[in-house]
């Protein structure tokens, strides 16, 4: 998804670990690089992190992931053959860059952690990238989508969803089968522009006329100017780049000056907070997402009962992936156990090298840590009366419009 620089200014980065299991105990390593075990012989025990906004506008996203995450670790401290023990940091960044390296500072020296999963936002993620990097710690992200990511330079990069650069153009040539006019709006973040400008460009390939705007997360206060730009554009649809929260402000705007074109956005508008924001003015909204419906998915299914038992609510958007991103880890750890060796620099070895079999389909990195091209599916889904429902492949939809 996703990048982030909108927060509420109280907001504070909060950081706390979470021990799923009474049992096994952790000491720093050589180096801080590798967990030893505890004293008295019992089991070893290694971090995972998960860095995401847990606070603020955009925390029902972290907390979407983080729960994932939460689940795949109970799970594996229930496998008493694992061999070692697990435990979950939390580091919040309320999804904001300026308070990512704050966040990530502190799962770095915790010399137990062993894998982040995260950033969940784009900006975030370009903010720290190469701080784990540096530090050997194996990035799993689930969710931040901008194109360019992997081209950072991030040493320790892997993401387990396409990125905007195919996002972007599914969603555009989805569109570009009954419109011949577009007018593309982005809240101007990292995420934001990323994915405006591979929509913007494919709708130009396919020979649609572009109008591209701006409403800037961080000053727009009133969406009715933007939503007026729009009516008066005389374009058939609009593509929204940015986020949930202010993509309900938009949405109830576009319904107060009565636009009746097609309105759609990505992944980062998909949510709960859209859709209970928003209200009836939600009705009728489509997102595309590179992301898995947990409540349809077959390959899900387990994982959507566990999930629904422990939390007492359905999987929602990315917790599938998050899961995905935390067990790639776990996998990542044991095979460094098994080669004799647990250490950072072992486990983001192993999470490079790893072919792994996920709940959103089969995962393996490309030598840029992003899935390879042509791999991993976007999805279109629909607000349905303040429901978000899943209207399958994106790229079979278009086709077979």
């Amino acid at each position: 998804m996703r990048s982030r620089s909108v927060v509420s200014m109280a907001a504070v980065a909060v950081v706390g670990a979470l021990t799923l299991t009474g049992c096994g105990s952790s000491s720093s390593g050589g180096g801080g690089l590798k967990a030893d075990s505890g004293s008295g012989g019992g089991s070893k025990t290694y971090t995972i992190a998960f860095e995401g906004p847990l606070s603020g506008d955009n925390a029902q996203l972290g907390i979407n992931e983080v729960n994932g995450v939460e689940l795949a670790i109970e799970q594996a401290n229930a496998d008493k053959s694992l061999g070692f023990k697990l435990k979950l940091l939390k580091a919040d960044d309320v999804g904001d860059p300026a308070k990512a390296p704050a966040a990530a500072a502190t799962v770095i020296q915790d010399t137990n952690v062993m894998g982040v999963v995260g950033p969940s936002f784009s900006g975030a993620t370009q903010a720290v990238g190469g701080k784990y990097g540096d530090a050997g710690i194996a990035i799993v992200n689930p969710s931040a989508s901008n194109g360019e990511l992997q081209d950072q330079g991030f040493k320790t990069w892997h993401r387990v969803i396409p990125n905007d650069y195919a996002e972007g153009p599914a969603a555009a040539d989805w569109l570009a089968k009954s419109v011949k006019k577009v007018i593309v709006v982005s809240d101007k973040s990292a995420y934001g522009d990323g994915v405006a400008g591979a929509v913007s460009k494919e709708l130009k390939a396919k020979g649609v006329t572009v109008i591209e705007q701006a409403a800037d997360a961080t000053a727009t206060k009133d969406y009715g100017p933007i939503a007026q730009t729009v009516k008066s554009s005389g374009a058939e649809a609009l593509f929204y780049a940015g986020y949930d929260a202010q993509g309900a402000q938009f949405a109830k705007a576009l319904k107060a000056v009565d636009y009746t074109g097609v309105r759609m956005s990505g992944n980062g508008v998909k949510s709960d907070v859209f859709t209970k924001g928003a209200g009836d003015a939600g009705n009728g909204w489509y997102f595309s997402c590179g992301c898995a419906d947990a409540t349809t998915s077959s390959t899900a299914k387990d994982f959507a009962a566990a999930y629904k038992a422990k939390f007492n609510t359905d999987p929602s958007t990315y917790s599938p992936e998050a899961y995905d991103a935390a067990n790639i880890v776990i996998q990542a750890i044991k095979t460094a156990k098994g080669k004799g060796s647990v250490t950072r620099s072992s486990v983001n070895d192993a999470v490079s090298a790893i072919d792994y079999k996920g709940i959103t389909g089969d995962i393996k990195f490309g030598s840029n840590g992003d899935l390879p091209e042509g791999s991993g599916v976007v999805n279109l889904y629909q607000d349905e009366n303040g429901t978000i429902k899943s209207l399958g492949d994106i790229t079979k939809a278009a086709a077979a419009k």
